[in-house]
């Protein structure tokens, strides 16, 4: 079969065009046509190449997922409702200053200072929250520029752009932290390694955030600008279900917002997304809804045990079982994200055979639109 080539036109026309770009970069920061700026991805210039890896690796171009599979697991894409996983478990930091700091259990800053100290990577990727409060990719060299990227923001945030500019030939070992469509556009890049770049060989530690949906940087930054005094905020949270609220934190307190307004501000390509756990990293982390100051995680490969077990053996983080009950919700969740996600493809489309960008056996697509 003759490989279908397309480039910056279709991507343009495809998604950016049609409300499906989730801003994670994939597409930009290598290329001298597209670039983000205010919060979306825009072209610089016209470009007639027919071939472009712009394209290629966006995630909401298609995807091959038992190809993107076997490249991480050795094996095609399953039927679990969080993706392919050795163990979940409950975890959280044993420096009382990292929990303060960081988002819930602080395990991902553990995670990152453990791998800089014992020499297993030389640099950190991931996004801290700007002195404007939008997001910002951030490349850390060090525990302190790591602690700088600690909390969420929850605001959509092109980190892969800031992959695509590191120099090509550098010898440095690159741990990733992000967020599922950042993550699976990862994944496209180590199917077929992007030409002049950093290689992804280089990158020793997939780090997945889990995510519901991400807001728009350009929309809900004005939204809370409006609202209230935003340069005094520190911090930023969704408290788990009942509370229903997003709480912005300052030196004074913290101020609560309906959710229900927030979600106006949604990225309108997160109601496509299947993934709530980041399912192609070495290790997913997440909150744990109903137990305050611990992390949910996830190990899915044996990269991400290695790292996981080397923090918690230098008694940087404390491990201990998930309840069956929260693992059980935790299982539904990722399962109804599935399925919502699916049937709002269809509704899309009109056409259960195509969705999307979602390459899915027609068994296994059957049975989620079921």
């Amino acid at each position: 079969m003759i490989k279908e080539t397309k480039g910056c036109k279709e991507l343009i026309s495809e998604v950016i065009e049609k409300n499906l770009c989730c801003l994670c970069g994939a597409c930009a920061g290598s290329c001298p046509y597209l670039t983000s700026y205010k919060g979306r991805i825009v072209q610089m210039d016209s470009c007639t190449l027919a071939d472009g890896q712009c394209y290629q690796y966006c995630p909401r171009t298609p995807v091959d997922m038992d190809a993107l599979s076997r490249q991480v697991f050795d094996g095609p894409y399953g039927e679990e409702e969080m993706g392919t996983f050795q163990e979940v478990f409950m975890s959280r930091s044993q420096d009382s200053s990292v929990r303060e700091k960081g988002q819930y259990g602080g395990t991902v800053t553990t995670l990152l200072s453990t791998a800089l100290e014992e020499g297993l990577i030389d640099r950190a990727l991931l996004t801290r929250t700007g002195k404007d409060k939008t997001p910002k990719p951030l490349v850390a060299g060090n525990i302190s520029e790591v602690l700088e990227a600690a909390g969420s923001n929850y605001m959509a945030c092109s980190v892969l752009e800031a992959y695509n500019r590191l120099p090509e030939g550098n010898s440095d070992r690159l741990a990733l932290v992000g967020v599922p469509c950042q993550i699976l556009a990862f994944g496209k890049m180590r199917l077929e390694q992007p030409r002049h770049r950093f290689s992804t060989d280089r990158v020793a530690f997939v780090i997945g955030l889990f995510c519901t949906w991400a807001l728009s940087p350009a929309g809900f930054h004005d939204f809370l600008k409006n609202s209230l005094n935003l340069s005094s905020a520190t911090r930023f949270d969704i408290p788990p279900p009942p509370a229903n609220r997003f709480d912005i934190y300052n030196a004074l307190g913290k101020v609560s917002l309906p959710l229900e307004q927030v979600r106006e501000h949604v990225m309108p390509t997160c109601a496509y997304c299947l993934d709530m756990t980041a399912e192609f990293a070495d290790v997913s982390v997440g909150s744990l809804e109903g137990i305050e100051g611990w992390n949910t995680v996830i190990i899915r490969t044996e990269a991400g045990a290695r790292l996981v077990e080397m923090a918690r053996a230098k008694g940087k983080i404390e491990i201990q079982e998930l309840p069956g009950d929260k693992l059980a919700h935790l299982k539904e969740a990722a399962l109804i994200k599935k399925k919502r996600a699916l049937k709002q493809i269809v509704n899309r489309t009109g056409d259960k055979k195509d969705l999307l960008y979602v390459g899915l056996s027609s068994k296994l697509s059957e049975k989620l639109l079921a």
